[in-house]
């Protein structure tokens, strides 16, 4: 096992490693089999505001030192990701159930993302904008907030935190990272040992392992942090935007969805098929993009079934250490048991279960379903978990009804022969993302990415990651003298 759950298992305050003192710990279980990798004593509100006050103290001068000087933490870190690519991979695979096939994925996008993070320190560009005031310069800065609160989640803990953090750290912030209470060294410690080995100035990044039973609300209401970036579920998401506008701080915002694969008539069904597993199954479903809801035309709705069906019964079931496995554990114990409830449900409902996945601890097998009621409040909702709603439909526009008939709006997808007729099928989907002959789940550093409706608020990565971490600042400059009216 990685020494990382036994050396890490600490907060990172103030350039430092030390335990928490709150009075109980959070035990880190693998989900596979159970086994115990690290138990930390939480961190109370004390040590929030230790954290958030050492980042804003080592905030100043970072954002004072040359974009080129913070550019090469940035290269640095990639080089440590890339020499210990073996052992974060093994940790990925123990802590959070990933296969090795979404190990190797979320690194390689984890790599991808610190690219970015070199190139985004350059960056920020000020303006000289028009007065009309003769003699008046007027000079928009692009400044750093300050300070940056990052919440990230247990599904693709390392990459998620990775991409809120590299950017807002490049852009002259201080951090203050909170990881998932499941995944707490691969989404926080680890992160924050990647940057100190990068040479990264200490209390600039701090990563405390609390619990809001111990906390409250005092992550996000600290009067330091100037923006937080939360992943997670919207229910939580809603909550955090509210405590941020009641504070007039920002809160950019990636939540949950319930993305839909569309099958056209004359869509490549082999293809369409594939992408359609992949959508769905990846991280055995615990994924925000995934394709939740399979819509098929019903022209093409019977031979679609039959080889999406086939597919699915190949995949495998069991340890995520073998390369061979496809689908590993869920998180935990109430996910599985959530998902497996799901099913049930929906089965009770009047869906017809094409496949049904049974359910080993935190093992739970794929499931395909079709015939569910069009007003099942399943089919509105997120599932995360490897159960696919298969939905047939007659014609173009009442596929668009029916992906829009959802509160997400995040990703999706549509196949069909005829990519202009896939793009204007696209345009009328309410949603951030959404892909023509592909699957759902995509991320790519430089577009920007980020849903509607309740998939959140706000857009990360490339140009908007200015948006999210800087600030607009306009100072005028009189070369003349003004004249006033009294």
């Amino acid at each position: 096992m990685s020494s990382y759950f036994t050396d890490l298992a600490q907060q990172y305050i103030d350039g430092e490693w030390r335990p928490g003192t709150g009075s109980w710990d959070i035990i880190d279980f693998n989900p596979y089999d159970g086994e115990k990798l690290a138990s930390i004593t939480i961190a109370t509100v004390d040590e929030v505001d230790d954290a958030y006050q050492a980042a804003a103290r080592a905030q100043k001068q970072w954002a004072a030192t040359n974009a080129y000087a913070r550019r090469a933490v940035f290269e640095k870190a990639l080089r440590v990701i890339e020499e210990r690519e073996a052992e974060i991979s093994d940790a990925i695979v123990a802590e959070l159930g990933g296969t090795r096939l979404k190990a190797a994925f979320e690194l390689h996008l984890a790599k991808e993302f610190l690219r970015e993070a070199v190139h985004l320190a350059l960056r920020p560009e000020g303006r000289i904008i028009p007065s009309p005031i003769d003699g008046k310069e007027n000079r928009v800065y692009r400044v750093p907030v300050g300070v940056v609160g990052v919440i990230s989640p247990f599904n693709f803990p390392f990459l998620l935190s990775i991409k809120s953090v590299a950017p807002a750290l490049a852009l002259g912030n201080g951090v203050v990272l909170k990881p998932h209470q499941n995944t707490p060294i691969v989404g926080g410690s680890l992160v924050a040992k990647i940057f100190e080995e990068a040479g990264l100035p200490g209390g600039l990044l701090n990563v405390v392992i609390t619990d809001i039973a111990e906390i409250g609300d005092a992550f996000l209401e600290h009067p330091l942090a100037k923006v937080i970036s939360f992943t997670g579920s919207d229910k939580v998401g809603r909550h955090v935007a509210t405590v941020c506008a009641s504070q007039f701080k920002r809160s950019v915002l990636e939540l949950g969805g319930n993305s839909a694969l569309v099958v056209l008539e004359d869509a490549d069904i082999d293809y369409a098929v594939d992408a359609a597993v992949f959508s769905r199954y990846v991280h055995q479903g615990q994924v925000c993009m995934a394709a939740n809801r399979v819509l098929v035309d019903r022209s093409v709705e019977e031979e679609f079934t039959a080889k999406f069906v086939a597919k699915v019964k190949t995949l495998k079931v069991g340890d995520p250490r073998d390369p061979e496995t496809v689908i590993g554990p869920l998180i935990n114990s109430s996910q599985a048991d959530a998902v497996s409830a799901a099913v049930e449900q929906a089965i009770a409902d009047g869906a017809t279960a094409l496949l049904h996945g049974t359910t080993t601890d935190n093992l739970v097998g794929p499931s395909v379903l079709t015939g569910l009621p069009a007003d099942s409040a399943l089919l509105r909702q997120e599932l995360f978990g490897p159960v696919a709603f298969l939905i047939s439909f007659d014609g173009e526009e009442e596929a668009v009804r029916l992906v829009n008939d959802s509160p997400y709006g995040l990703s999706g997808a549509v196949h069909t022969a005829d990519i202009e007729r896939g793009v204007h099928f696209a345009k009328q989907i309410e949603t951030g993302m959404f892909h023509v002959n592909d699957g759902t789940v995509h991320d790519e550093p430089i577009v920007p990415f980020g849903g509607e409706k309740s998939s959140g608020i706000g857009r990360l990565n490339g140009d908007t990651m200015l948006d999210a971490f800087t600030t607009l600042k306009w100072i005028s400059v009189q070369h003349g003298r003004s004249g006033f009216p009294f």
